[in-house]
């Protein structure tokens, strides 16, 4: 049975020429690329601050907790206070801590 169409081209990484298709390739990807930090943030329990600047030199920002906050955070280099998933560390850690007592005594 013969294919009905060539499915998904592999796209060439090349700057593009046409400003119309650059413009909405670079809405479609800031998209794609803000769900994706989203998503990290959902799964993971990460902090994400990203700013993207277009080729109409508009800046876009996406941060969770807040971008500001991250911001701070990164060139301070200091954690921020009272964080849930600073707690959420610490939860598991201590879990693993009992888990690892509890062995020791059985042995």
């Amino acid at each position: 049975m013969k294919k009905k169409s060539l499915g998904r081209q592999k796209v060439e990484m090349v700057k593009m020429k046409d400003v119309s298709n650059l413009q909405v390739t670079f809405s479609k990807r800031r998209s794609g690329l803000f769900k994706k930090a989203s998503e990290l943030c959902t799964l993971c329990g990460a902090e994400i601050g990203i700013i993207v600047f277009s080729p109409g030199k508009k800046v876009f920002s996406f941060g969770h907790p807040e971008i500001g906050n991250v911001i701070d955070r990164y060139l301070n280099r200091n954690p921020p206070e009272n964080s849930g998933t600073l707690q959420l560390i610490e939860a598991h850690r201590n879990a693993n801590v009992r888990e690892l007592n509890m062995h020791l005594t059985e042995v």
